[in-house]
């Protein structure tokens, strides 16, 4: 039903959808789900897309832009690390380049961050500084 609701709203109501997930492998996992759909379900139907979907944050390059604590950085696991790498190979991160950038980052660093590390900055971070920053400045990819 999301990706249906986020699929309408941009192709019938012309709003721009941003991505907010982890600055993780699996972040930009969900982030492709609704820009092209699952491969578990290839049948889906195009209606559930979102093909222009942009990605807002969290990503790598984000950790020192906003100078994201150490103890926020969470090591990568082998796991974390092969998935990024498998992720490099896949259309839809070699058709961003800057996609590409930001997944480089994070396998070079072996760092990832969820959303809520952003919170160590205050409980209203996220809401009243990261994300209006971000959209104000148009620093999506």
């Amino acid at each position: 039903a999301t990706r249906m609701f986020l699929s309408r709203l941009t192709s019938e109501l012309q709003i721009p959808v941003l991505c907010l997930v982890d600055a993780d492998p699996y972040g930009l996992k969900i982030l492709s789900v609704y820009m092209s759909g699952s491969k578990n379900m290839s049948y889906d139907s195009a209606s559930l897309t979102t093909p222009d979907i942009k990605w807002l944050g969290l990503r790598p390059s984000d950790l020192d832009k906003y100078d994201l604590p150490e103890q926020c950085r969470l090591d990568m696991t082998e796991n974390d690390i092969k998935t990024g790498k498998e992720l490099l190979k896949e259309d839809f991160i070699a058709k961003n380049p800057e996609w590409t950038k930001e997944l480089e980052i994070m396998v070079k660093t072996k760092k990832k961050a969820e959303i809520q590390a952003l919170s160590s900055f205050g409980f209203q971070y996220i809401t009243e500084e990261y994300l209006p920053r971000k959209i104000k400045e148009g620093d999506w990819l």
